[in-house]
């Protein structure tokens, strides 16, 4: 049997990779113990033992993994928006519980040396900074102009050297904004890419707070959770010790959202969207990467949506079945 632990069970992504695991298994393996750590739990819940901690709290991240977990998916964070206005709780949540993590896996390795856990790690694009190529290949530099970026970046960097040294098993899968998001909107600088597909498609207002012309790179939760699954049953020789990956995703503006908006649901959704320029957003949006060129991870076997189309489809599948 299989020990999983989900740090940031509750999240969105954290529950949807929970319910996939009730359903299918992991990589075909479907003998799983799985255990859900977070502050608190949506209803209903995805199947698993529920923990409550505080990743930010010493001593949280040792107990989380005392029972040595085969495979630790580490989707435990503070968002963008809140990481680069809350400073100091950026800090304490995105980066300092991955040292814990990693020195209470090192310790338990240290007493049994055959064991080397599967950490999978959610990152971000948010680890890249301007200025940009016309698409970010696979060894543009890091080197983020955000907090969150930097969090995430030091979280790499971090995972790749306990790897190195042979403490765990360490992938980093730098995600793309997930889009369309369900549920209520949060304190994410990205929240408005899902608020105006996902607002509108539920008859709701939804505030535009940048220009038309605004590109940025997505996938769909379903690609997220696929992503993370992939990476637990990859083999990471096969990284040649570049244990970061940048995923794939779809590459389009604001305009080509709205008019897949158009496609999928007619002008009254469109109408419902709401132009409220906010510059604080705007600061943060502009230094965001664009467009990808994933050519290792496709070839690693990860995939995502080729259009936003199909990112809306999926949305509408996943989270309004019947419409």
């Amino acid at each position: 049997m299989q020990r999983i632990l989900i740090l940031g069970g509750g999240g969105m992504i954290g529950q949807k990779l929970a319910w996939h695991l009730a359903g299918e298994g992991l990589n075909g393996d479907r003998d799983l113990d799985v255990t859900l750590h977070d502050l608190g739990y949506p209803e209903p819940s995805a199947p698993g033992r529920k923990r409550i901690g505080n990743v930010a709290v010493a001593g949280t991240m040792t107990a989380a993994v005392a029972e040595k977990p085969d495979v630790i998916f580490h989707l435990a964070s503070v968002v963008s928006g809140e990481a680069e206005q809350d400073y100091d709780k950026g800090w304490a949540v995105n980066m300092h519980p991955m040292w814990e993590l990693l020195e209470a896996l090192r310790a338990h390795q240290a007493a049994d040396p055959g064991y080397c856990p599967k950490v999978i790690f959610s990152s971000s694009i948010a680890v890249f900074g301007a200025p940009y190529p016309e698409a970010i290949g696979d060894t543009f530099l890091s080197a983020p102009l955000s907090s969150y970026g930097a969090q995430k970046a030091v979280c790499e960097l971090m995972l790749s050297d306990a790897s190195r040294k042979g403490f765990v098993d360490g992938i980093s899968i730098r995600l793309p904004t997930v889009c369309v998001r369900p549920g209520k909107p949060n304190k994410a600088a990205s929240g408005f890419f899902s608020g105006i597909i996902r607002e509108p498609l539920n008859g709701k207002e939804a505030v535009l707070p940048v220009d038309d012309s605004v590109r940025h790179w997505l996938a769909s939760p379903r690609s997220a959770v696929g992503f993370l699954v992939h990476a637990a049953g990859l083999d990471s020789a096969r990284l040649e010790g570049r244990r970061a990956l940048n995923m794939p995703g779809f590459s389009c503006t604001i305009a080509e959202q709205i008019e897949a908006l158009r496609r999928a649901a007619g002008e009254d959704a469109v109408k419902l969207i709401r132009r409220e320029p906010d510059e604080a957003i705007i600061n943060i949006v502009k230094n965001w990467p664009r467009n990808f060129q994933t050519d290792r991870a496709l070839a690693l076997g990860f995939t995502a949506e080729s259009d936003f189309d199909e990112i809306i489809r999926v949305y509408i599948e996943d989270e309004r079945p019947g419409c």
